[in-house]
């Protein structure tokens, strides 16, 4: 029965052990993407550059090969006057042009910014650098959604590395009030060995050893519950390829690990010289 009762807590400690890594290891996929989820972001901000109705292909090529080599841009799309009447005539489900008898749409080029200039102040830079081009008619893009974007990346970062913070702050103390109370059950045993004349490194090691153990084994459960939610999250959400790093979650996995070893193997090491400092009648 005791041999039973000691499996049971042991199991259930590092079960406890590894939900609390698995919800640090969740929250540090966040963290460690937050800069290539915001970089993601601020890529998909999109600029339209109109084009006037006599512009030659020519002049297109021209002005398409500048924006390709300008340092504000990473990706150009050039739209047809009868691509975008394709489109238009997709999304209304109605036939515009066969009801006005001709085509009012104009020739656009698609211009996605690199993340690193998708500001306002690099967004103006680029319209007046654009807008002397005699093709050009018109650079459109809104200016709300760009200064909404900037200000919610700011302000979740913020509150990403705060809550990162208190979590594993209560991280650790959920652990160490694992430990404590896993050791609990045996305070009498570590306390009997000191009376007959046991030193306390004698003592302490089989336990800390053990409690590293748990933390070994639950970091170890935590990566493989992180690994499938990853998996099922590029199964459900296929845009998360182009954003997740093997190499950061790679080292996140080995932070957890290091993060169960060390919190489980400190809180039994001042677990078990709490129980050693005490007094024989203190432990009833």
């Amino acid at each position: 029965m005791a041999r039973k009762t000691l499996r049971t807590s042991y199991i259930s400690t590092v079960i406890s052990i590894s939900l609390v890594l698995f919800m640090i290891g969740t929250l540090g996929v966040l963290v460690l993407h937050a800069r290539k989820i915001s970089n993601y972001v601020k890529e998909n901000i999109q600029l339209s550059v109109m084009l006037l109705p006599d512009a030659t292909l020519d002049d297109i090529s021209k002005l398409m090969k500048t924006l390709e080599k300008s340092e504000y841009i990473k990706s150009t799309t050039y739209i047809t006057k009868d691509e975008a009447a394709a489109q238009l005539k997709a999304d209304l489900g109605e036939d515009f042009v066969g009801f006005l008898g001709y085509n009012p749409l104009l020739g656009s080029i698609d211009v996605k910014l690199k993340a690193q200039y998708a500001d306002m102040e690099s967004v103006n830079a680029l319209k007046t650098q654009i807008s002397v081009f005699s093709a050009v008619k018109e650079v459109y893009y809104q200016q709300s959604l760009i200064d909404m974007i900037n200000k919610n990346m700011r302000t979740l970062g913020l509150v990403i590395l705060g809550f990162s913070g208190l979590l594993f702050f209560i991280a650790a103390a959920l652990i160490n009030n694992t430990i404590r109370l896993s050791l609990y059950s045996r305070r009498l045993l570590i306390k009997s060995m000191k009376l007959v004349g046991a030193t306390r490194g004698f003592i302490r090691r089989p336990f800390v050893v053990g409690g590293i153990m748990q933390g070994f084994y639950g970091a170890t459960i935590a990566n493989v519950l992180l690994a499938v939610l990853l998996y099922f999250s590029r199964k459900e959400i296929p845009d998360l390829v182009e954003i997740q790093d093997y190499n950061m979650i790679l080292s996140l996995m080995g932070g957890v690990l290091a993060a169960g070893v060390f919190i489980a193997g400190i809180s039994t090491y001042f677990a078990v010289n709490k129980y050693l400092r005490r007094n024989t009648q203190d432990l009833y």
